[in-house]
């Protein structure tokens, strides 16, 4: 089991910047591949970014690329999502997901845990 717990949202202007974190439980995160989801109101949950279990490797959605860096300290079982130059359209619900992933890491499917997830408001 893994528990995993988002902080770091709130609400901030047009191209200002937010660090989102996910702090996650138990000894096997380095197991784990690690991905950010987020969902706007109304919409379905979609893929912003994911990491590789060691951190080599990350993947991201076009929307975010140049924007968006995804790292990971598996020392401190925590996952960060650097979030710069935000547009009213990153708005929503950011949800951290693990997952023993070796493909397909935009899946929602590919994933077994999730977070409660933590409100990026960006206002303009």
């Amino acid at each position: 089991q893994v528990q995993l717990v988002e902080s770091g949202g709130g609400l901030v202007l047009t191209g200002g910047s937010l660090r989102l974190s996910c702090a996650a439980s138990g000894r096997t995160f380095s197991t784990y591949a690690m991905g950010w989801f987020r969902q706007a109101p109304g919409k379905e949950r979609g893929f912003v970014g994911a990491i590789s279990r060691s951190g080599q490797f990350t993947y991201y959605a076009d929307s975010v690329k140049g924007r968006f860096t995804i790292s990971r300290d598996n020392a401190k079982n925590t996952v960060f999502l650097q979030m710069n130059n935000l547009k009213p359209e990153d708005t929503g619900v950011y949800f951290c997901a693990a997952g023993v992933i070796g493909s397909d890491y935009y899946l929602t499917r590919q994933y077994n845990y999730w977070g409660q997830g933590t409100q990026v408001t960006v206002s303009s």
